[in-house]
């Protein structure tokens, strides 16, 4: 695997950002590791943040690297802040950046498909949401999502954190719409006829997030979305997302053409 500190320029931030890749290798003499890429353009696993991370924290906390070796599977993993995935109210425009450009820049640096069936999200908390709502918003973009501990309502948010619900989003009004409700982004997606995104859903049962998150399972549900859940005892805690992780990386649809 080549692992890359990749710095550039944002268009749509107005500065200097960051992220970490993971790009696939054939490799037959690697000990304890097997590795290996296909002879096209490489799948690809967005990987998103939660809110007091940043692009490293997956490679810090998790052997993501390992993990996806034998798959033949690129990672990218983007610095998105405190922004919610989101165009802030008082901040940069994270949404667009991260649904749009960045995308984009990714594809123009290395080998990476832009084919709907090779294209995933996963994030956790923060990024749990982040995840959901680029599968909900920009379906044709990607085939599969995958949120762990997820912070899918954000009106909860406003709740637990009244200033930075503020500096986000700026009303309850504009979290209520589209893209940024979940609840509302499902609801408007199953109407429309558009192609529906596998989506993959876990929560410790102790998790503070876990109602929350039992709720846009109901949701999700009720609207007959393909969702896959799984709970299991735990908190909002590494020591569970670093064997989640690995739950859906066995999940993604990776043999499909």
């Amino acid at each position: 695997m080549a692992l890359i500190q990749c710095d550039f320029f944002s268009d749509v931030l107005g500065l200097s950002s960051s992220m970490y890749v993971i790009l696939p290798q054939n490799a037959q003499s690697q000990i304890g590791m097997e590795s290996k890429a296909a002879p096209s353009k490489h799948k690809t696993l967005f990987l998103l943040h939660g809110l007091s991370d940043d692009h490293s924290i997956w490679l810090r906390r998790t052997s993501i690297e390992r993990y996806v070796a034998p798959l033949g599977l690129a990672v990218v993993m983007p610095a998105v802040h405190r922004s919610f995935y989101t165009d802030m109210a008082s901040g940069g425009d994270y949404w667009t950046f991260v649904s749009e450009e960045l995308p984009a820049l990714a594809r123009s640096f290395f080998p990476l498909s832009d084919r709907r069936e090779d294209n995933f999200v996963a994030g956790l908390s923060m990024g749990g949401y982040g995840a959901f709502k680029l599968a909900l918003n920009k379906p044709e973009q990607y085939a599969a999502a995958a949120s762990l501990s997820g912070a899918l309502d954000v009106s909860t948010f406003e709740e637990r954190a009244p200033v930075d619900f503020g500096r986000i989003f700026g009303t309850a009004d504009a979290a209520n719409g589209l893209p940024n409700n979940l609840f509302l982004a499902a609801e408007t997606l199953k109407a429309s006829g558009r192609p529906i995104p596998r989506l993959y859903q876990y929560c410790g049962t102790e998790d503070f997030l876990y109602e929350d998150n039992a709720k846009f399972r109901r949701h999700a549900e009720s609207l007959g979305l393909p969702l896959t859940y799984e709970e299991a005892p735990g908190e909002h805690s590494w020591e569970y997302w670093d064997e989640y992780i690995r739950h859906v990386l066995n999940w993604l649809p990776l043999g499909e053409a």
